[in-house]
Parts: C-alpha cells; sequence; structure tokens
C-alpha cells in the first residue's frame, strides 16, 4: 500500500493512511482525506474559502480516476457546495457522463442533497474587495460587471502563488490504484476557467495495471502536454516511476507561448516506488505513507529546471509568449 499527497493534502493525510491501514478501499480513504482538506479554512486553494475568480465568486473544481475500471468523474465550476469531490463521487455512481461542469454541476449536486454553503469566506472577500478597489478603474466600477475582464485577467497576481490544487494518489491492500483532486483554481481567473484538476489525463490518471500520476500547479502546461496520462503511459511503455516522471517533464521542454511557469508531478507505480518533482519549481515537500511506516512522513521534491521558463514565481503574471 501506498499513499502520496501534495503538500495541500497536510490535513487529510493522517485520516487517509489510517483507513488505508484499516483495509478501506482507496477511493473510499482518499474521499475521506479530501473532504476534511474541503472544510479546512486555512487551505485557501481547496474547497471553502479558495480565491474567488475575478466577479469574486468561488467556482470549485474536483476529480477522481478508479483505476481498476478506468472509470472517471469530474466537476468543474461548481458553485454554492462545500464538497465538490462527494459530487462527483456521486456522479460516478449514478450517471453514465464522465464530467458535468458549471449549471448541470449545480443542478445535479441539488439533486443528489450535496452539502450547500457560503464558499466566499471573509478573508477571501477581503483581499478581493481590496484587488477590486486598487486594480478595477472608476469608469469599469461603474459597469461592473458589464466590463471587459480579460484585460484584467492578464494582469492579476494569483494572491496564492506556490500553492496548489490537492492530489491524493493510492494504491490500497487489492493492487487497487486510484488518483483524487480537488481545487479552487487560480485566484482572480477568468470565470469559466478550467485549469488540469478537472481534466483526465492531463491533471490525474490511474490505472491499476501500471500506476497513477497527478500534478499541481500550472495547470495550463499540463493540459498542453497530457502530462498525466503520459507518466501512465510511459510507464505501460516499460519505464521505471522515476524515468516516467522525468519524461513527462521532457515534454514541457517543447512548449512555446502561452503561460510556461512550474508544475509538480507526483506518481506511483505498482510496486510501492513513487516520484515526485518539481519541474521549473521552487522548494517544495509532499507526504508519504506506506504500509511499512507508522504513520505519513514529510519528504522533500526534486527540482528540475525547465530551459524554456523565465521565472517561475510568476505564476499568474504573464502576457502569451513572454512571462513579465
Amino acid at each position: 500500500m501506498i499513499l502520496v499527497t501534495n503538500n495541500e493534502g497536510t490535513h487529510g493525510v493522517p485520516t487517509t493512511a489510517r483507513l488505508l491501514a484499516e483495509g478501506v478501499p482507496a477511493l473510499d480513504a482518499i474521499e475521506a482525506g479530501i473532504r476534511l482538506i474541503e472544510d479546512n479554512e486555512t487551505v485557501y486553494t481547496v474547497g471553502r474559502g479558495g480565491w474567488p475568480n475575478l466577479l469574486g465568486e468561488v467556482e470549485l473544481d474536483a476529480s477522481m480516476m478508479d483505476g481498476d475500471t478506468l472509470r472517471t468523474a469530474a466537476i468543474a465550476s461548481l458553485k454554492g457546495y462545500l464538497h465538490p469531490f462527494t459530487v462527483a463521487r456521486k456522479m460516478m455512481e449514478l450517471l453514465p457522463h464522465e464530467i458535468l461542469v458549471d449549471e448541470g454541476a449545480r443542478l445535479f449536486a441539488k439533486e443528489v442533497g450535496a452539502e450547500a454553503g457560503e464558499t466566499l469566506l471573509p478573508h477571501a472577500k477581503a483581499a478581493w474587495d481590496n484587488w477590486y478597489a486598487k486594480e478595477v478603474s472608476d469608469e469599469d466600477k461603474r459597469n461592473w460587471p458589464n466590463v471587459p475582464l480579460a484585460p484584467l485577467c492578464r494582469h492579476a497576481i494569483d494572491p496564492e502563488i506556490g500553492k496548489d490544487t490537492t492530489v491524493f494518489l493510492v494504491q490500497d491492500k487489492n493492487g487497487s490504484i486510484c488518483v483524487g483532486t480537488s481545487t479552487s483554481g487560480w485566484g482572480w481567473k477568468y470565470p469559466g476557467r478550467l485549469g488540469d484538476c478537472p481534466i483526465i489525463g492531463a491533471g490525474s490518471y490511474a490505472d491499476s495495471r501500471y500506476g497513477a500520476a497527478a500534478c499541481t500547479g500550472a495547470g495550463e502546461m499540463s493540459i498542453r502536454t497530457g502530462a498525466a496520462r503520459s507518466v501512465v503511459l510511459y510507464m505501460k511503455m516499460g519505464m521505471t516511476v522515476e524515468e516516467a516522471v522525468h519524461e513527462a517533464a521532457s515534454d514541457m521542454e517543447a512548449l512555446k507561448g502561452g503561460l510556461i511557469s512550474r508544475i509538480t508531478i507526483h506518481a506511483i507505480d505498482t510496486k510501492g516506488n513513487h516520484e515526485v518533482v518539481a519541474v521549473n519549481g521552487i522548494e517544495n515537500s509532499y507526504w508519504l505513507w506506506t504500509d511499512s511506516l507508522p504513520e505519513p512522513v514529510v519528504r522533500p521534491a526534486e527540482i528540475r529546471p525547465l530551459a524554456s521558463a523565465a521565472n517561475p514565481r510568476e505564476t499568474a503574471a504573464f502576457k502569451f509568449g513572454k512571462q513579465l
């Protein structure tokens, strides 16, 4: 058995590890851990209390993949509900679809009795109010929200540069491999923006025959390279988990234009091995638990620079084709 989660998984990792040790199936253990993170007000990039979009609305994304069946479920741009991961789990159980977004996601959440609640908490509203007061022109304030948002988005600085989606990669006692993710996305994003979290194959992928991978950071990069699926495919082709992660990182060297920043790739294989690499990243850490460890431990991520990226610290401020 093995569990890998990123630093944002701190509040959920003890619960998920305990449940796995007790023999609970992978997806159940992941859901229990992620719900704790979605509900924790000190995690500003996941669930309740996450940073809002440019209009001051919190949009939540989550996804999961069952490596035994290759079934997936993703919820995107969900507003007004506290646990997008659980909504996605219900979708996997009740619908033939793989992804629901925005109003459809909200309609389904209501239908299944998901827990509704306020997701824009005082710290996030105060930060957004401060941004609005300083960055929005008087003319745009008079016409708000019927104003061009693209210029504001291009120059908005994410208040949580360096913080991420939460990702959980698990192999349970039966050898089943599953992955789960949850996020409030990029702070001050254009409304409706999706990163890699709800995009299966980009932000996460699991196959119990080979392993699993999940990404955090600049989701635009992993979408463009299909990073998570690539890692698993490289393992299928015979690479070790370490080789597979570095090959997926090498794929990112081909990126030109758009947002080229930082991303962390997490991966596990079927034999209890793992690899976590901060691509073009800064100092980062993750949690590891295996059935040979009495409790989860923190490990440093390996840092690998990208020659094609100018400045890994500028996660949100960019011009197309060129970092600011």
